[in-house]
Order: C-alpha cells, then structure tokens, then sequence
C-alpha cells in the first residue's frame, strides 16, 4: 500500500487545531463577545507552550536522576540548551500577555461571567511545571485552593495528577543531589589535611576571612548568616523561619564554589545550568507579576472566576512561590576575581581541559 505523503495541514492535525476554538458567547442565545475569540487562543497558545516546557523538563529530569552524571559529556551541554530553550518561552509568553492586555475591561466584561466556575488557576499543566521544578505544597500560598475538587477547583483526574507529580523527585531535588556529589573539596586536592568539621576546611578558612573583611559595618551580620547558610552554625537570632533553605549547605557550598570559578573549563556548563535555573525563576515571576497587573487592570479587587481572592491570591503567589532563591542569593556570598583565593594544582588541573585523553596528530 502506497504511504500517503505528509501534507502540511495533516501533519500539523490544523483541522484540530482551528476548530478547537468554541466562544462561549456565540452560542444561540447569547450576545457575542468578539474579544473572546482573542482569549481563548491566547489561552490556547499558553497551553501548547507549557505542554513544550513540561517535555523539556521531563528530558532535564532523566539527566539528573542518573546516579553519575559526567559533567564532561553530551548530557549537561543538552540540559543548559533545554533550560535556555524553557527561558527563551516563557520570555514569548510574558511578551504573549501584551496581546491579551490589548482587550479592554469592558470587552472582557462582555463574557467574563460565562466563564464561572473557571479560571487560569485550573491549569493542570502549568501547575506541573511549578511541581516540576520544586514547588512544594507547603510553599504554596493559600495551599488549599489546590486541594480543591469543587467548583473552582481541580477536576479528579486533574487533581490525581498533580498530587502524583508533586509526591515524585523534582528538579530541585535532582539538582540538589547532583551539587552534594561535587567531589572538588576531598582532602586529596588540599593536600590531605585533617578536617574534622567543614567550616575548618582550608579554603573555607581562607575565603571566609576574605569575605568578612570586604564586608561594611552595616553588612557585620553576613558572617552570622555565612555560618549559618554554608555551615549550618545556629546564632542566637535565629527564629522558627530562619534557616528554611531548600538547599542542603553541602549543596550550597558546591553551588557558591561553582559560581566564584565560573570560568574554570568544567564548571563553565555547571554554572551556566545554576545561571538557567535562577532565571527561570526570575521570568516565572515576571509571568505571576503581568498576570497580577492584569487581573488588577480588568477587574479591580472582584473575586476570580474560580472563586480564588483574585489579584490577592495573584500577589500572594508572586511572592511565595519562587523555587530558587537560595541560588539567586548566592550572589550576597561574591567577591571579586582578583580576591579568589589561589587553588592547589591538583584541583586546578582537574578543573581544566582534559588534554591527556586527547590525540593530536604530530
């Protein structure tokens, strides 16, 4: 039997596609909103996105669930390219919001109360993402409306998903674990000294004093929370909330150690994966802030359609749910490339090109 050639229409499934589009206005009886048609597509277009980022991701995970991990090969080169790939989205969908910001309040008013008991909340796909890369339960705010299975709520299904994704590893995790495997501060490197407690290890010694001597009277408490993010050491300030890092410390000091020698040959994809991850973060709260603005613009301070607080729920979220702030806070730790502390050769060749394995013809 001949094999029907692929045609682009086909391929693509348009036909799907562009009859996907059902305005809840124009049915009989109904007075038809034009701008409807406009966000459903919109909406539609967020979907197909978020399905390209949960793919991406999903290759990204594969990676860090692996045992070892060979910062040298294929593997990590791919995974900085998915998670500049996801960035790259999510900077089209912050740039998608100005179409949907071309409706007016009015024009939404012409079928917002159609859309009751639904809303943007109940998208199972976006919330996979947030699960996905680390947001758990407890961060969330107002962690009840995701318990929901009413109206305004999840469907079963839905809800059964997201429950499942969010008892599964998450990135953050992965990358967590993956940091802790760091092998760069074992004793062989420093010469064998004897260390009996982390902090006393020789180039935490010597970086520790460099840090605190470049801090300003004002800054004085940055050694305390040194101690206490790298080191896990308690002061007397300390309350209930303090210490909640996401990241173990080990992971932290490999994160830090990643980010002052950045520019050492193996740590140049590591640090452009950490680099990823904290600007992910940075446009998914772009994304919360537009909606917020948003949702403030069409409809005040009303009740949302999913029977959530509205823009408060929107401004609650876009300060709690960020997932890699212990990363981004990294930089509070820098100091300048000419204070670096000098490495052992031991440790800098093995932070080099590996040349040894490599034949050149003579």
């Amino acid at each position: 039997m001949e094999k029907t050639p692929p045609y682009y229409g086909s391929y693509l499934q348009l036909e799907k596609v562009l009859d996907a589009q059902a305005p809840l206005s124009f049915a009989p009886g109904q007075s038809p909103a034009h701008d409807e048609m406009l966000f459903i597509v919109i909406h539609q277009a967020f979907e197909l996105w978020f399905k390209q980022i949960l793919f991406e991701l999903d290759y990204i995970l594969s990676v860090f669930q692996q045992k070892k991990i060979d910062d040298d090969g294929e593997d990590l080169n791919l995974v900085r390219h998915r998670l500049r790939r996801i960035n790259t989205i999510f900077t089209l969908l912050n740039q998608q919001v100005g179409v949907l910001d071309t409706m007016t309040p009015m024009d939404f008013l012409a079928f917002r109360n159609l859309l009751t008991p639904s809303s943007g909340f109940q998208s199972k796909q976006f919330r996979l993402i947030e699960a996905r890369l680390g947001l758990e339960m407890p961060q969330r705010h107002h962690g009840e409306y995701y318990k929901r299975t009413n109206e305004g709520g999840f469907n079963p299904q839905d809800f059964q998903t997201i429950s499942q994704t969010e008892n599964e590893q998450h990135l953050l995790s992965c990358i967590n674990d993956w940091l802790e495997r760091m092998p760069f501060f074992q004793a062989s490197f420093w010469g064998n000294p004897q260390i009996e407690k982390e902090i006393d290890h020789p180039f935490w010694q010597q970086f520790r004093s460099i840090y605190v001597a470049g801090l300003t009277e004002r800054e004085a408490g940055k050694a305390a929370d040194f101690d206490r993010i790298f080191f896990g050491i308690p002061t007397a300030h300390d309350s209930a909330s303090t210490g909640t890092n996401k990241f173990s410390a080990t992971a932290l000091r490999a994160a830090l150690f990643i980010m002052l020698y950045r520019d050492f040959p193996v740590f140049q994809t590591s640090f452009q994966i950490l680099d990823a991850l904290i600007e992910t973060d940075h446009l998914m709260s772009q994304w919360r802030q537009r909606h917020l603005s948003m949702v403030r613009r069409m409809i005040g301070f009303r009740v949302g359609t999913g029977n959530t607080s509205g823009a408060g729920y929107l401004e609650g979220a876009l300060q709690q749910h960020e997932v890699y702030t212990d990363l981004a806070g990294l930089s509070t730790f820098l100091i300048v490339r000419s204070a670096l502390p000098n490495l052992p050769d031991a440790l800098k060749k093995a932070l080099g090109f590996r040349l040894a394995d490599l034949s050149f013809p003579g």
